[in-house]
């Protein structure tokens, strides 16, 4: 039987054991985090072409997101993908090279408009059906100019209910649709909220929080570690992304770290203004750039 004062004293001790910090070995190593680096095949000067993969090797890249095609007054896309033989030449080729495509992107909609397109549901499935057969788990679909929430705002109960129809497509396939808006973070997290899918997430990219003077660290903590699918991680064309000084690279790796992000960093744009057209090099320093950072030893 223990006295009164020692039953005191034992509570003491097991209360003030709660309040200290666990011995670091109790949560094991801290986990390392992937990130691997991609162009952009229409960047590239490649659109659907299988040299868009070597090129992609020789840029150094990871990997590489390939368009869907045109779409111009189309009821779906223009996709070589949709041929069996070309779709095999690209699984081979990327085989060959050690390179994964890393998502498949309807650039078409940039230009057209997804709240008004009354073949959607076929173009966005074609998108999911190439995705399925050859193995990638993002499709990329930009909302556009048309598409755009902050100068058309009443655009959005039929841009919610058609996401919403996506966001069941993809669910069914077992894949994500990653969308690009004008919207700042709290936006998009309100749009995701209003979609209600998870299989609909955020494709982000720097460069539009850049351009319209968005502090680009708080809105990728807004948005979160789950609802960002993807980056394309470079700014509006001008310098390399090393010379670029209002984007600090070595930041941003820690704030994704951080929130515990990883994954794919497409390179989209930040092309030297005097020599744009020069493909290897303004893409082959931006990826070693890139490495460089996120995938320093």
């Amino acid at each position: 039987m223990l006295s009164r004062r020692d039953f005191l004293s034992t509570a003491l001790l097991a209360t003030g054991s709660l309040l200290l910090p666990r011995p670091l070995a109790a949560f094991g190593k801290p986990k390392k985090l992937t990130y691997k680096i991609a162009v952009v095949d229409l960047m590239i000067l490649k659109r659907q072409k299988l040299g868009a993969l070597q090129l992609t090797k020789d840029i150094g890249a990871d990997g590489v997101e390939v368009d869907m095609g045109g779409l111009g007054n189309r009821d779906t896309f223009d996709s070589q993908l949709s041929n069996p033989e070309i779709r095999q030449q690209f699984l081979d080729k990327a085989k060959e090279l050690n390179l994964e495509i890393c998502s498949l992107a309807m650039t078409g909609f940039y230009a057209q408009s997804f709240a008004t397109r009354p073949t959607y549901e076929r173009m966005v499935q074609d998108c999911i059906d190439t995705m399925k057969l050859m193995n990638v788990r993002v499709g990329f679909l930009p909302l556009g100019n048309q598409g755009d929430l902050v100068k058309n705002p009443e655009l959005r109960p039929a841009l919610v209910e058609r996401l919403k129809v996506v966001g069941r497509m993809a669910e069914k396939a077992g894949v994500v649709i990653g969308i690009e808006t004008a919207l700042d973070a709290a936006g998009e997290v309100r749009l995701l909220r209003d979609i209600g899918s998870k299989h609909i997430q955020i494709y982000f990219n720097f460069s539009n929080a850049l351009k319209n003077g968005r502090d680009l660290h708080q809105e990728l903590r807004t948005l979160g570690r789950k609802r960002i699918c993807q980056i394309h991680c470079t700014d509006d064309d001008g310098v390399w992304l090393q010379n670029n000084t209002r984007l600090d690279m070595k930041r941003v790796k820690q704030t994704l770290a951080d929130m515990g992000w990883q994954g794919w960093l497409v390179i989209e744009r930040s092309r030297d203004a005097n020599d744009p057209r020069n493909v290897k090099k303004n893409f082959g320093a931006n990826t070693a750039y890139m490495k460089s950072i996120f995938q320093a030893i």
